[in-house]
């Protein structure tokens, strides 16, 4: 969940409110998080689940996705002041290229000067937003950093697992998301693949994949351009793995709807099922650890930075 709450760019429903906005939900050092700024990215926390606010019954589930969506803004609080800590800067440069790829996969000026000003933004409070975003992810960055994993650890799974190793057939892909509510009416879900439309005619017309994908996409995967990696049949959505495995290395599909929105499908590459080498073994054994290590990582400087700073949690009183 972090990925997405501190690297999703394009996330204009949820303006960052720094001054006092409000009764607050909870405090970080001193520095306010409005109740309407939690009211504001719960919806989105929702959505990411393909969920909404009113079809949830429970008032113990309400409660427990209410707090989880707060946990995430106060991680996004603690490491933006970290960056202001360790002296992070992020160049005009930077922030403006990233601004201009935003603009550009919403479709142009005109239509993100009106996203902006429905979002509660004026151009120089989102430019702003985004120098605070990249800096939080670059800090982010550094307090997660692990070594390779141990050579004699990899031997060891592998030699343990290698009868699990045999590989079905599988995609590599890439993919831009533009969601849709569920239960959304037909103007929202055209409007929606009209966007997306938009954007695939800018990678006809010879734009980055990825690029657009991290302007553009409304996935957790936008700050790594849209990457999926590889993935066997029955791990994704049945629309969109039937149009993944369909398309040759290369080609980019049309629209596709699933229960989440519309994608675009980036196939990078289609391998068949195989016996996996001990090299291919080998490798997919020092990439599983690999994430294993990256994902504890990032827990530990979450805690470490929850641990080492003061937090106030007036939304859970």
């Amino acid at each position: 969940m972090i990925l997405n709450v501190l690297l999703v760019l394009f996330a204009l429903w949820v303006p960052m409110v720094w001054a006092s906005n409000g009764p607050a939900a909870a405090r970080v050092n001193g520095e306010e998080i409005s109740q309407l700024r939690l009211e504001r990215y719960f919806a989105e926390f929702l959505e990411d689940q393909g969920r909404a606010v009113g079809s949830i019954r429970n008032p113990t589930a309400y409660k427990q996705l209410r707090k989880a969506a707060l946990d995430a803004l106060i991680d996004r609080e603690l490491l933006w002041q970290e960056a202001l800590k360790r002296g992070v800067v992020i160049s005009d440069a930077q922030v403006q290229s990233q601004v201009e790829q935003t603009r550009q996969a919403m479709g142009g000026a005109e239509v993100f000067s009106r996203r902006l000003q429905d979002a509660g933004f004026d151009e120089a409070a989102y430019t702003e937003y985004t120098r605070r975003e990249l800096a939080a992810r670059q800090v982010f960055t550094e307090l997660t950093q692990v070594d390779a994993p141990d050579e004699k650890k990899v031997r060891a799974f592998y030699a343990e697992h290698r009868a699990e190793m045999a590989r079905p057939e599988q995609v590599q892909a890439r993919h831009i998301l533009i969601k849709v509510a569920p239960g959304a009416d037909a103007s929202t879900v055209e409007a929606a693949r009209l966007r997306l439309m938009k954007m695939h005619a800018q990678i006809v017309a010879g734009a980055d994949f990825a690029s657009v994908a991290r302007s553009g996409s409304e996935d957790a995967s936008a700050s790594v351009g849209g990457e999926l990696g590889y993935f066997a049949r029955g791990h994704m959505l049945p629309e969109f793995e039937a149009a993944a495995f369909a398309l040759s290395p290369g080609a980019v599909s049309e629209p596709v709807r699933t229960s989440a929105g519309w994608h675009l499908i980036n196939l990078q590459n289609h391998l068949e099922a195989a016996d996996v080498t001990e090299e291919q073994g080998l490798d997919m054994v020092r990439a599983y650890l690999a994430r294993q290590q990256q994902v504890q990582a990032r827990s530990q400087a979450l805690a470490q930075l929850r641990a080492n700073n003061r937090i106030e949690r007036i939304d859970d009183e």
